[in-house]
């Protein structure tokens, strides 16, 4: 399995054009993330700047290079607090820096066929990561697919992205979810 190190290279080899992410997990036990939760809750106006700034300047050029980043990230209603966290200071703030970003309620929408349970970036449909968590949510590691399996990540894709909503969309629609409520 690849390491942070080896995932940063990766994609420098693999990401000239389009970055998916399929998510599918309602918590991640990330590292850079550390305290975020806790501001978020605590009622802080924003995420770190000194976390979140280089995150944003990386969209933003790649962005202006052509290259586009997008995620599903499929949940089931009613969001937690860590999804929450994820919506209002990740996805929405991301989209406004160039990424595309859908939701998919399984609460509101049936899971579509074939859509695979593990989180997994395809780079340029045609390099997929399969990305490996403890149970905690902590990040193990990535595993590269066998090559002949892509087309079936392509189809994951292509079925995630036609079912999910745009972000913006569903958020508008749940204002139950946002902290100001």
């Amino acid at each position: 399995m690849l390491d942070e190190r080896e995932l940063d290279q990766f994609f420098a080899d693999h990401f000239h054009r389009t970055a998916f992410r399929l998510q599918v997990r309602d918590r991640y036990d990330v590292a850079a993330e550390s305290g975020e939760l806790a501001r978020y809750l605590a009622g802080e106006p924003g995420p770190d700047p000194d976390r979140k700034t280089p995150w944003l300047d990386e969209l933003r050029a790649d962005t202006a290079a052509g290259k586009h980043w997008q995620w599903v990230h499929v949940v089931r209603g009613p969001l937690s607090p860590y999804l929450r966290l994820a919506c209002e200071w990740g996805y929405a703030i991301n989209i406004r820096a160039g990424a595309e970003v859908k939701i998919l309620d399984l609460a509101e929408h049936p899971r579509p066929i074939g859509l695979p349970n593990e989180d997994f970036w395809l780079l340029d449909g045609e390099a997929v990561l399969i990305m490996r968590y403890g149970d905690d949510g902590q990040f193990l590691g990535a595993e590269p697919a066998d090559p002949a399996e892509v087309p079936r990540y392509r189809r994951a894709q292509d079925a995630a992205w036609q079912a999910a909503e745009p972000f913006d969309r569903y958020w508008r629609a749940h204002p139950q979810y946002h902290r100001a409520a």
